[in-house]
């Protein structure tokens, strides 16, 4: 006599987000998404090739996933991040900053080993 058993289900395991926003830039965030039309689905946070130093981030509103992303939801904000960005962004906070200089999204990232002069982009 036989005996089968039921494969082990194992809870969903959570995803960890390489990179994380503070509340305030997810709340700027959804504000700006808000006055888009139509309105989109989630934020892509990625790094491109460029700029000084060689690297610069990248934000921009997208309306569905790419075949490589890995998505997550910050606080009912759906983040993207391509697969190439995550080992870059690994560890990486993203805050919305308003000071007397300006206001604008600022990346604290412990990946970085150099900046450029303007600040915009980095090395690894």
């Amino acid at each position: 006599m036989a005996t089968t058993t039921a494969p082990e289900v194992k809870p969903q395991e959570k995803k960890t987000a390489p990179v994380s926003l503070t509340p305030n830039a997810i709340a700027k965030v959804k504000q700006i998404m808000a006055q888009q039309n139509p309105v989109p689905t989630g934020l892509r946070v990625g790094v491109v090739g460029g700029g000084c130093s060689g690297f610069s981030y990248s934000m921009q509103f997208e309306n569905a996933s790419g075949l490589m992303d890995k998505v997550f939801d910050m606080d009912g904000l759906k983040v993207y991040v391509d697969a190439t960005s995550v080992m870059y962004l690994n560890g990486c906070i993203v805050d919305y900053v308003e000071t007397l200089e300006g206001a604008g999204f600022k990346f604290e990232n412990p990946n970085v080993k150099s900046t450029c002069g303007c600040g915009s982009s980095f090395s690894v």
